[in-house]
């Protein structure tokens, strides 16, 4: 009889704390508002692997604050030194309480972003190439990552009868990855 009891009071304590963590987490997370929350300088390593082989290359991410409260600056800095390359972006408000931004690439180019939770999406496709970006920030780092397809190389399967719908796959050519720390 002791030993159940001294069971349950455990159980109990371990549900109470499991609890207490998943909700201090959830709170945390909803306390990360796009993009304010993640305003900052980000540094790290980007791998690009590729069907050729892969590569590193420092990398950098900026998401600042501007004088108008809907148009942020965002620049993307790959390499160092001699081989430095210099994205300076700008990121627009279309319709924050729906998550829709534009990357204004400042040469004609707008990319349309969507905003879900602390994650940022985006497809485009440049020269027959379809990619796709994801932009996961959390609260001292943040994921950078892209997915390439070539939209030539397609696969279909499918179709053979009308209850089953042709599908058309791309396999995947590069898949780029940064893990980027807030300075």
């Amino acid at each position: 009889m002791m030993r159940t009891l001294l069971y349950y009071r455990r159980l109990m304590l371990f549900l109470f704390l499991l609890l207490f963590g998943i909700a201090s987490e959830a709170q945390e997370q909803d306390s990360l508002r796009f993009p304010d929350a993640f305003f900052g300088k980000y540094k790290g390593t980007l791998n690009i692997e590729a069907s050729k082989g892969s590569s590193l290359y420092a990398m950098e991410f900026h998401l600042l604050p501007t004088d108008s409260s809907e148009i942020y600056k965002y620049t993307l800095i790959y390499g160092e030194g001699d081989t430095r390359q210099v994205r300076d972006y700008r990121l627009l408000t279309k319709d924050a309480e729906k998550g829709e931004y534009i990357v204004d690439e400042k040469n004609g180019i707008l990319l349309d972003d969507r905003v879900v939770g602390n994650r940022m999406y985006a497809m485009f496709e440049v020269q027959e190439t379809l990619l796709t970006t994801f932009i996961t920030f959390e609260k001292d780092r943040m994921i950078f990552e892209i997915v390439a397809t070539n939209t030539k190389n397609k696969n279909v399967s499918g179709g053979q009868t009308d209850s089953i719908p042709k599908v058309i796959s791309y396999p995947i050519t590069t898949v780029q990855r940064a893990i980027l720390y807030k300075q």
